[in-house]
């Protein structure tokens, strides 16, 4: 039972009878004593004739997946089975990171009618978003006391990576498709794989000549190669404490689901094979012979559910778990974080054990405000500000050229510019014959 505003209202205009009748103290507290108990009988016999919030039937629909950032409507169908009509205020109690903005909703239900209750629900986190009750508050014919009860009406929504790169897929399949030799091109593109016989003509590279096939023709016959297909792509992200650092706004374990899946949708159209695992010390999450519509499908299926953990990355595990994948030569991809000569060292030290048997591109996130940082040096906080965002660079400098000296990739830039840049670097080891 909860009180409505207006009985607190009434109550106050007690004091009127008091004023006016109570002239000694005695008659006084006889008319508000009377005042309280006629409230109290109206607000019973209000309270009497409300309908039961427990005669409630709940059904709930719900879509099963949104986006990050994305719009949908939950449904509650709420059916009246009592024998009164129901003037109730419904609050869906929804998770506040589910985005449900206002969740209370004015219904009247007469016996044995359904009305929907519509919320939309604009996430703002990735994961499962829950909702497990609904409290319903019924008011009475003179809205004085109410009759609530809280009623179970569990539901889940998954929230998804919002995939905001998938605007750079476009062009970029179309350059695989040019390196292919899918489409008309002035200049073909370089490959390591035998696609065909042709005729020579003037320009052709002398060392593509089969001279086997000219024999046999009597006429001069040149190799044409295209890229190599059907080769393994291994994305491992790091979701130890690192991932967790928000950069312009953005945490790096979301910057890096981007890119993989950037990465990922345009290897899968390419004839490569993709793998993705996320790994700290153990595995968060894993997707394997995934093909086709199902790979990104249960990539973002995959990624919704983790999360960055605050224990450092086990980097002594992770040749182990890439040939857990593959024994053959495959383009790895590791996507964590190289901005701090100490924590890198990790990463450094297993290196060589990768680069060794596959081609290794290691990619990360750096900060834009660094940068423009360091081109403000108007006052002596911002002179300071510029040394730190100085230093910070020259470590990401450092470890780069370190990794590269071990024979692996580098690819950083900012949350916006490091998915298309990994792109590009795949696109380069697929023209130059590398992957």
């Amino acid at each position: 039972m909860t009180l409505s505003g207006r009985f607190v209202a009434l109550l106050a205009l007690g004091v009127i009878p008091v004023v006016l009748f109570g002239d000694t103290l005695t008659r006084a507290v006889a008319v508000l004593g009377l005042w309280l108990l006629a409230m109290a009988l109206l607000g019973g016999l209000d309270l009497l004739l409300a309908a039961s919030p427990r005669a409630l039937l709940l059904e709930r629909v719900l879509p099963s997946r949104v986006r990050l950032g994305e719009t949908v409507t939950s449904q509650l169908f709420v059916t009246n089975t009592g024998r009164r009509h129901l003037h109730a205020v419904i609050r869906d109690a929804w998770q506040p990171s589910a985005g449900a903005g206002n969740n209370r909703s004015a219904v009247s239900i007469p016996p044995g009618e359904r009305r929907r209750v519509a919320i939309a629900l604009t996430p703002f986190r990735r994961g499962e978003r829950r909702v497990g009750q609904v409290t319903a508050r019924a008011r009475g014919p003179l809205g004085l006391w109410n009759r609530q009860a809280t009623l179970s009406a569990p539901g889940t929504i998954r929230v998804l990576p919002p995939f905001h790169s998938r605007k750079h897929l476009p062009s970029r399949i179309q350059r695989l498709k040019e390196l292919d030799g899918r489409t008309h091109v002035m200049v073909r593109g370089p490959g390591t794989e035998f696609d065909s016989l042709r005729e020579y003509v003037r320009g052709d590279d002398v060392r593509s000549i089969d001279w086997r096939a000219t024999a046999r023709r009597n006429d001069v016959m040149v190799r044409t190669w295209r890229p190599e297909r059907d080769r393994r792509v291994v994305i491992l992200i790091d979701t130890g404490r690192t991932s967790a650092v928000r950069i312009d706004n953005e945490p790096r374990l979301d910057t890096a689901f981007e890119s993989s899946l950037l990465l990922a949708a345009l290897a899968a159209p390419a004839g490569d094979r993709v793998d993705f695992l996320a790994f700290d010390r153990r595995v968060r999450g894993r997707v394997a012979g995934a093909k086709g519509a199902a790979l990104l499908s249960q990539m973002v299926d995959t990624m919704a559910l983790i999360e960055p953990e605050l224990i450092e990355m086990d980097w002594a595990a992770v040749p182990a778990q890439v040939r857990s994948i593959t024994s053959q030569h495959a383009l790895v991809v590791l996507i964590t974080s190289i901005d701090a000569a100490g924590a890198s060292t990790g990463l450094l030290s297993v290196l060589p054990q990768l680069t060794g048997r596959h081609t290794v591109v290691v990619a990360s996130v750096t900060d834009p405000i660094a940068a423009a940082a360091v081109e403000e040096r108007a006052t002596r906080s911002e002179v300071y500000r510029a040394a730190a965002a100085e230093r910070a660079m020259l470590d990401v400098a450092r470890v780069s050229a370190a990794i590269r000296r071990l024979g692996a990739e580098v690819v950083t830039g900012a949350p916006a510019d490091l998915p298309p840049a990994l792109a590009d670097r795949y696109i380069l080891l697929k023209a130059t014959g590398r992957l």
